[in-house]
């Protein structure tokens, strides 16, 4: 049985995935520091497979205890602090985080002989498109807009270009598109999430900039994506990069707004203007649809639906509450 390190897996992506980890057979090892509780893990704290140590990323000591104990066959890096407002509010743990210890996880990964490397990074690392009307791929300028973003591609840079490669290591970037969806680690700061939150909870929606362009993927597919580089020939994923969604997923806010429309007809909308954002991109995704077979199983529309039927009946009861966002929310 596989043994498999997930860091971070109490977080919104990690905890799901920790669920489809152990269904598929795997030995999994949660590392969190529980930044935001470990409610997540309660419904698989007594399965055999599973495994949970509360250590800090950048706790290099005790992280390498865990590492040098465990021989973990993979590790799936999600340990992160995660999105722009939340490394623009703490900028040096987010450089500690997303970078120092990333790389040192990674120098001690090949250290040990740990054989597969899968690193969560996002398409937020193309920054703003040239031309609106295209699309880009994993070939394309990477024109990060962020600290989130910045330190995104220079983990790639080092881990896919810089460091030597080895023969026995594989290590693979998976760039996610914004993601949505029910979690057992839910969180009302993402996008698709929030504007149907609202609207679910009879509230007037404002849309700043409702034309600029951005890929999504549902949270149960970033794991289907994690599965399949585990399963995926070593030569196929090694030294790889793959965006991670579905090419027909690109959507602008007013899309997501009308898509929204359909489900919660009664939803007041208000539009501001904003000529603006650096972050205006729609990604093909065709890559690992091609090379590794992933398809996506949800859409957009199946992510508000479950959104919505969550809040308005009532199973999360105070969908504000500061559990769910990321940085501080006021309401």
């Amino acid at each position: 049985m596989e043994k498999i390190l997930v860091t971070g897996g109490a977080g919104y992506v990690g905890s799901g995935l920790l669920r489809e980890l152990l269904k598929e057979n795997y030995n999994v090892t949660c590392v969190d520091n529980l930044m935001f509780g470990g409610e997540s893990l309660l419904d698989i704290w007594h399965n055999k497979n599973f495994n949970f140590i509360k250590c800090d990323i950048n706790d290099w000591n005790a992280f390498s205890n865990i590492l040098k104990i465990n021989k973990f066959d993979a590790v799936i890096h999600l340990a992160a602090i995660v999105g722009d407002p939340a490394c623009q509010m703490s900028s040096e743990l987010a450089i500690q985080t997303n970078w120092e210890s990333t790389k040192w996880l990674l120098d001690k990964s090949i250290e040990i002989g740990i054989k597969k490397f899968i690193f969560a990074s996002t398409c937020s690392n193309y920054g703003k498109m040239d031309d609106p009307e295209s699309y880009v791929d994993e070939k394309s300028i990477l024109a990060p807009v962020s600290l989130y973003a910045e330190l995104k591609v220079k983990f790639e840079n080092y881990m896919l270009t810089e460091i030597k490669k080895y023969e026995n290591f594989y290590p693979t970037s998976l760039r996610f598109s914004t993601v949505y969806g029910v979690s057992p680690r839910m969180r009302f700061d993402l996008t698709v999430n929030e504007f149907t939150k609202d609207l679910a909870l009879g509230k007037e929606l404002t849309i700043f900039g409702e034309k600029f362009w951005r890929p999504y993927c549902h949270v149960k597919d970033f794991s289907n994506a994690f599965i399949t580089v585990l399963r995926a020939e070593n030569k196929k994923v090694a030294y790889n990069v793959f965006n991670v969604g579905d090419t027909s997923e690109n959507y602008t806010k007013q899309m997501l707004v009308d898509e929204i429309i359909k489900i919660i007809p009664e939803a007041k909308i208000k539009y501001v203007e904003k000529n603006e954002d650096p972050r205006d991109y729609r990604v093909n995704s065709d890559k690992i649809k091609r090379e590794l077979d992933f398809k996506i199983t949800m859409r957009v529309p199946d992510g508000i639906e479950e959104v919505k039927r969550m809040i308005q009946e009532g199973v999360i009861v105070n969908p504000e509450d500061q559990r769910y966002y990321n940085i501080p929310h006021e309401h």
